[in-house]
């Protein structure tokens, strides 16, 4: 079998390779081990002058994590779901505060655990294959992988939009808003590739050569009205305001929030409304590891699994059915600390 991690230093590059291309690069454990171990051996290496991550194919960078593990472990003990998190974890957070720069080429699909490997590198390129989004909430889930720690910073109410409705974004919207910092045609990645490895000190200088004009940024027109609808504290808030403008703009976003799970709406505001309050990437990471290790036990995690992966009839039904049922006190023992022994840490 191919290696679903590939690993190499070139001309004063490290290079990981996600090479898991029929699942569209989901991660799974040994993934986030495979590229842990390289990036802490390349992390004191002097010939090692930067990171490149890249995939193999053209379906996609990484459509996810290995959700069916989640889902069938968080049925039962959780311990295998505890122990993938605990490593996807410590590599996002160990590439946030990574000393050398990390170029990170999203060329194709980039969604869930493929944000938390792409969002902290330095340079990010998006492509016109590039489609963003955190689409949890459609599964029974909420936007982790730093998704606490990077969607409060985006512009505005933008990240709370995206967070709550998993909008799908083009490469003009996310070079707009920052998520990605560059734009690169496809046709141009090869030659960008190569210039990387020429001037393996300065991907950034790199990546501003290569780097084109992404096109109008359609998000741009609705910035008003995400800031002023998505500005609340409360779900049912949100849900109000866009029924009360009425535009058909407003409305297509409540038939749109109304089929996600109500619990992991409320979830996600919170995240993102407490995440924007965090001290440090790290901290934000110790919320969701607390979060995660019991959200994957929940009815709603299981439902949307079943519904989207398992039996595929895209029809979950989530209990309980609407916000009303989601409690303060629900809530509250999702987002508890954890014991000392059971917290998580960061690598050293």
């Amino acid at each position: 079998m191919d290696p679903e991690i590939i690993t190499r230093v070139d001309n004063g590059v490290g290079r990981i390779t996600l090479n898991r291309p029929k699942a569209i690069h989901a991660l799974n454990r040994s993934m986030c081990e495979a590229m842990i171990a390289a990036l802490l051996a390349w992390r004191d290496d002097a010939a090692v002058k930067s990171v490149l991550i890249d995939h193999a194919g053209e379906r996609g960078f990484c459509a996810g994590g290995d959700i069916r593990m989640i889902a069938d472990s968080g049925a039962g003990d959780g311990v295998d779901a505890k122990a993938f998190f605990l490593s996807e974890y410590r590599l996002n957070d160990l590439m946030f505060g990574y000393a050398k720069p990390i170029t990170a080429i999203v060329d194709g699909i980039v969604m869930g655990g493929g944000v938390g490997i792409s969002e902290p590198a330095d340079v990010r390129i998006a492509t016109e294959r590039t489609t963003y989004a955190m689409p949890e909430t459609g599964i029974g889930l909420y936007p982790e992988v730093g998704g606490g720690w990077f969607l409060p910073r985006l512009p505005g109410q933008t990240g709370v939009w995206i967070g709550l409705t998993g909008a799908r974004l083009k490469a003009a919207d996310t070079v707009a808003l920052g998520i990605h910092t560059h734009f690169v045609p496809s046709e141009a990645v090869e030659a960008l590739k190569t210039d990387l490895l020429a001037e393996a000190a300065d991907p950034a200088a790199v990546a501003a050569r290569h780097g084109r004009d992404a096109g109008p940024a359609p998000l741009l027109t609705r910035r008003e009205a995400i800031d002023r609808l998505f500005a609340f504290d409360t779900v049912e808030e949100i849900f109000a305001a866009l029924e009360a403008d009425g535009s058909d703009w407003a409305l297509a976003q409540l038939a749109t929030l109304k089929t996600k799970s109500p619990t992991s709406l409320k979830v996600t505001l919170r995240h993102i409304r407490e995440g924007a309050k965090a001290a440090s990437f790290s901290d934000n990471m110790a919320v969701e590891y607390a979060v995660s290790g019991r959200i994957g036990a929940t009815h709603d995690f299981q439902e949307g699994v079943r519904a989207v992966i398992v039996d595929k009839d895209n029809a979950p039904r989530w209990s309980p059915a609407d916000l009303s049922g989601v409690t303060q006190a629900t809530l509250d023992a999702l987002f508890a600390p954890l014991a000392d022994n059971e917290k998580w840490t960061p690598l050293a």
